[in-house]
């Protein structure tokens, strides 16, 4: 097809106005986009002048999504890999380089892209020839392209080291010697246009991504080296053209030659702090920093000073620039050599400079009028930071404060003091505002140094109470919001008037309230460390509902994950105090939750806040359930508003919250009454994830699933649409016998087929063959100890689900032997302290004991002689060492007890508020059991280091819980040997006879001590019939 007709049908599939007509030619360009040539006459459309600018736009969109997804081959599947032809690819590359710089840039930008993709593709083993062309036309009047290339070609390396950074020493050594002496020519042109700009912004970008990570060996040659370094300080010194300069601020600060300077700057400053400093680099390299240091950094530091004191002056610096400038004075100041530079202009520039940066301004009140949402989002968003002088400027004065602040402290301090007094002083219509904003900002920025200063610390509840209080009542909006920023800062410090404590608190909450709303929002986040720092929860519990009231009206307003954080600290601090709140708050976060989530499928920012602020509705969602765990009927009521939040999580569509929704699913899960037919329709979603993408999330996976099998297990057993059983098997099978996957990746698997095993006694004979042959396929080829241990573990649980069945089909299979060699051999390895390497856990112990006690009661014709002996053995030692890792538990916690119990002595005057007594006297203690067992899980469920030999093998399963918790495994081992003794007496003799003396007192230790578990075990159920006789079952 020839390009006037691909033409025709590019119009029609984007812009006829006709559906059908849009569908066929959406399938024709389908049908076309893998035949020869069907790239290269995309290109020529889109280069074409001729051709309608609508039309090259769309064949230029068309071109770079095709090449995106199959240029190279590393993204596509083996099918895809030849479906652009070498000789198109060839076509494309020799093309694309004279037409990338001549189309307009609204093409460019697609072009570069795609250039972009091939580059980093092809070169330099499939584009040998790119460098030369590069070369080529930097020294035929083709700059710009060149350059433009060039560019797309050193970013390729920017974060690349090592032997990866090897193509840059030859794009260095062949392209900088000409790139200088265009620089060196492009500076002195003389009234020089935007083009000039342009260029010289595209040489410094090439600069720093081949300098980012590494210095090139060719610029470690000093001459050459300063040849550079005269042309950016040059630059960087140089104010920029007056004429020209766009009036509109958004246009200004992205204005050709202000980018130049931005560019230069940033790239002095990381030359200065990547090689610049002696103390940071290798022998080979530090003479250079030492030049560096000698050479240049007095004329930088000078430079920045002089560039900063156009603000002073009145002049204009872009936002940026004023940030880099900043940053670069606040990393001098650790160093003496230029601390000692800076030291004669401080003062100009912390009292003339810094400071009235981090004043309020005409910017700031302008966005606060026009767009509060705006100016919230701007205040509360991080990358905004990174970018704000403020910021900037309060990380100047911190830094100053903590490295320098013998003699910097009470000078700015009473700097400060001063704004205040001026404040006080000063009639009401000659108030300096905005200085006293700038004063309260600091007071806030300082306030971990000020909290530990003398005579600053105690002096601080007075600063707050005559200078910060006052203004929660200024007419100003943005000093009542900087009073509620800054109480909120100081929250926590010891008030020795309580009074004061409770002024601030209420102030806070009526800003609450403020008709303004950056006040609101300050006001809510500074509730959250009042929340932290009451010790009389009366203080706030009056006021709970009119507090959460208007908390969720912000959230009808805001968009912001800080927020969430204060309801989630008012649901921990209150606990079940927030049952008669639960519905209703669970309500008002998943309205919120969906809204966010509407606004962030609808932004294409990448610093998107209504994904975070969704993120965090989940949490307090978490958090709430985790605070009304004792009150099962509550999970019944929330589960319709929560159910479609996980349904469509649960997706794909919540890779970025898969965490968070699992979370809640588990406590779901376990804390209702009993799982809902709703809640078993997450169990596809959750499968169908882990296979796809999800396995990163498989140790979180495994407690929503441990909860289905083991509190759900009759409609586990009996369901077939779907069917559980066999859809787990497919998916623990498709997972277990992936090569690809790692051992650590699947760790949950086993454990998954025990929680099986363990819940379903007798239900599921039918699975023992197919787990046994998926398990020790792959404990033959496990490399991690760990794993290793939880698939024997998965043995030894068959075995004690049905020893006769599991050891007919290991015998059947010829498996038999391979299971019991690797097994007794882990039993064996000790690490260096001596403590078994492997089944470290207590519950790892436990479990191997239940399955070879089971061997045991096998009949004598069914298992051999000699391996029975073996497996007596093995168990005594297995249950010596259980013992003695229980009684090593026990210790710990009693002597953790004992701690804590001195720490209530010692702590009598905090204990009412810090220790949260007040939270836990009436207790449920079955509930708190529960609200134990998902983090016991989670603890129990832990990755154990390959390398570590610690003896701290006993608190990771402390609180782990079971089917097998009420099985005592000393009774059951010494039950089994008298049911031996009583069936087969021959046998047991044998058995008996073939012990040394050694373990003949082992197995007695072992008789005695499973008739003092018989006695506790017998009181331990008396004493729980007790507790269960009088009960208080808590009403809703």
């Amino acid at each position: 097809m020839d390009p006037p007709s691909l033409a025709l049908i590019l119009r029609a599939a984007a812009l006829s106005p006709n559906p059908d007509e849009r569908k066929a030619s959406e399938r024709k360009l389908n049908q076309l986009q893998h035949t020869p040539r069907h790239l290269v006459r995309l290109l020529q459309i889109a280069v074409d002048g001729n051709c309608d600018m609508a039309v090259r736009q769309i064949a230029s969109i068309q071109f770079k999504n095709f090449i995106a997804k199959n240029w190279s081959p590393e993204g596509s599947s083996a099918g895809e890999q030849q479906r652009i032809l070498q000789s198109d690819k060839q076509l494309v590359r020799d093309n694309i380089l004279v037409y990338v710089t001549q189309v307009p840039t609204l093409l460019r930008s697609q072009l570069g892209e795609c250039l972009k993709t091939i580059i980093h593709a092809d070169y330099p083993e499939q584009w040998p020839r790119l460098l030369d062309w590069v070369n080529y036309n930097l020294q035929n009047q083709q700059i710009y392209g060149a350059l433009f290339v060039l560019r797309i070609l050193s970013r390729k390396y920017e974060f690349k080291s090592d032997e990866e950074r090897t193509p840059v020493t030859r794009i260095v050594e062949e392209t900088f010697p000409l790139l200088l002496t265009i620089f060196n020519g492009l500076i002195r042109i003389e009234n020089p246009s935007p083009e000039i700009a342009e260029l010289m912004k595209l040489i410094c970008k090439i600069f720093w991504s081949s300098i980012y990570l590494e210095l090139p060996k060719k610029l470690y040659d000093i001459n050459v080296f300063n040849a550079w370094m005269i042309l950016f300080l040059t630059v960087s010194e140089r104010p920029v053209p007056v004429e020209g300069q766009p009036t509109d601020p958004e246009l200004r600060k992205s204005w050709g030659w202000w980018k130049v300077k931005k560019w230069t700057v940033q790239i002095l400053n990381r030359l200065d702090s990547r090689f610049g400093d002696p103390t940071l680099q290798t022998p080979e390299s530090k003479p250079f920093a030492q030049i560096f240091q000698k050479s240049y950094v007095g004329r930088i530091l000078e430079g920045h000073l002089n560039c900063l004191n156009t603000i002073r002056v009145g002049g204009y610096l872009p936002d940026r620039i004023t940030n880099l400038l900043l940053q670069y004075l606040r990393n001098s100041i650790s160093k003496k050599s230029t601390y000692d530079l800076l030291l004669p202009r401080l003062d100009v520039l912390l009292f003339e400079i810094v400071f009235p940066l981090m004043c309020f301004n005409d910017s700031d009140q302008k966005l606060w009028e026009e767009d509060s949402h705006e100016y919230v989002r701007k205040g509360y968003n991080i990358i905004e930071d990174l970018y704000s002088p403020r910021t900037a400027s309060m990380d100047f004065v911190n830094e100053l404060v903590k490295k320098r602040g013998k003699e910097n402290l009470p000078k700015f301090v009473q700097f400060v003091v001063g704004i205040f007094r001026s404040y006080d002083e000063a009639p009401a219509e000659h108030k300096p505002y905005r200085r006293k904003d700038g004063a309260m900002l600091a007071v806030g920025a300082l306030c971990d140094k000020l909290k530990q200063t003398d005579p600053y610390k105690s002096e601080l509840e007075h600063m707050l109470v005559q200078h910060i209080f006052p203004e929660f009542n200024s007419p100003a909006g943005h000093l009542r919001a900087k009073a509620a920023w800054v109480a909120g800062q100081y929250a926590h410090i010891n008030f020795s008037d309580q009074n004061n404590f409770r002024k601030a608190l209420h102030s806070v909450v009526s800003g609450m309230r403020d008709p303004d709303l950056p006040v609101r929002v300050d006001s809510v986040f500074a509730l959250r460390s009042f929340v932290e720092a009451c010790k009389d929860l009366n203080e706030i519990r009056p006021i709970l509902p009119q507090l959460l009231d208007e908390f969720f009206k912000l959230m009808n307003e805001v968009e912001n994950e800080d927020l969430v954080f204060t309801l989630e600290t008012i649901v921990d601090k209150f606990g079940e105090e927030m049952a008669p709140y639960a519905f209703g708050l669970c309500q008002n976060l998943a309205t919120a939750f969906w809204r966010c989530l509407n606004t962030s499928e609808a932004s294409d920012d990448s610093d998107d806040m209504g994904a975070l602020a969704a993120a965090g509705c989940l949490r307090a969602i978490s958090t709430i359930l985790e605070s009304v765990s004792s009150l099962p009927q509550l999970f019944v009521e929330i589960e319709p508003t929560i159910l479609p939040i996980m349904q469509k999580m649960l997706t794909s569509d919540g890779q970025d919250v898969f965490e968070e929704v699992l979370e809640i699913a588990s406590y779901m899960t376990f804390y209702s009454p009993n799982i809902s037919l709703g809640i078993w329709s997450l169990w596809p979603l959750i499968v169908e994830a882990l296979v796809d993408w999800a396995i990163d999330y498989f140790s979180n996976i495994l407690l929503p699933m441990d909860n289905f099998i083991s509190r759900g297990t009759a409609h586990f057993l009996t369901c077939k649409e779907p069917d559980y059983q066999q859809s787990l098997y497919n998916v623990l099978s498709t997972l277990m016998t992936d090569r690809n996957i790692e051992d650590s990746e699947i760790e949950s698997a086993p454990k998954l087929i025990e929680v099986v095993f363990q819940n379903c006694k007798g239900h599921v004979d039918h699975w023992v063959e197919p787990y046994l042959r998926l398990t020790i396929d792959r404990l033959q080829r496990a490399e991690t100890s760990y794993l290793k241990s939880l698939l024997v573990q998965v043995v030894a649980n068959m075995l004690y689900y049905n020893p006769s069945l599991t050891f007919g089909v290991l015998h059947n299979t010829g498996l038999a032997s391979i299971v019991f060699d690797i097994w007794f051999l882990m039993l064996q390895q000790k690490k260096k302290s001596g403590l078994p390497a492997n089944f470290k856990r207590e519950h790892d112990k436990k479990v191997c004991c239940l399955g070879l006690t089971s061997l045991l009661a096998l009949p004598g014709g069914q298992f051999p002689e000699e391996a029975m002996q073996r497996v007596f053995r093995a168990t005594l030692d297995l249950l010596v060492a259980y013992k003695n890792q229980l009684a090593e538990a026990a210790k710990v916690t009693e002597v953790d007890y004992e701690d804590e119990m001195n720490g209530l002595e010692s702590n009598d005057d905090e204990s009412d508020g810090e220790m949260g007594m007040d939270d836990t006297e009436d207790g449920d203690e079955a509930g708190s059991m529960k609200l134990q067992k998902l983090a016991a899980q989670a603890k129990s469920f832990r990755y154990v280091d390959e390398d570590d030999d610690s003896d701290d093998d006993f608190s990771d399963d402390d609180e782990f819980q079971s089917p097998i918790d009420e099985v005592d495994a000393f009774v059951f081992f010494v039950d089994a040997i008298r049911a031996m003794q009583a069936s087969d007496a021959q046998r047991f003799q044998n058995l008996n006879q073939s012990l040394d003396f050694t373990y003949q007192a082992i197995a007695n230790g072992i008789a005695q001590h499973a008739e003092v578990r018989r006695v506790e075990i017998e009181k331990e159920m008396q004493k729980k019939a007790a507790e269960a006789a009088v009960t208080f079952v808590p009403a809703i």
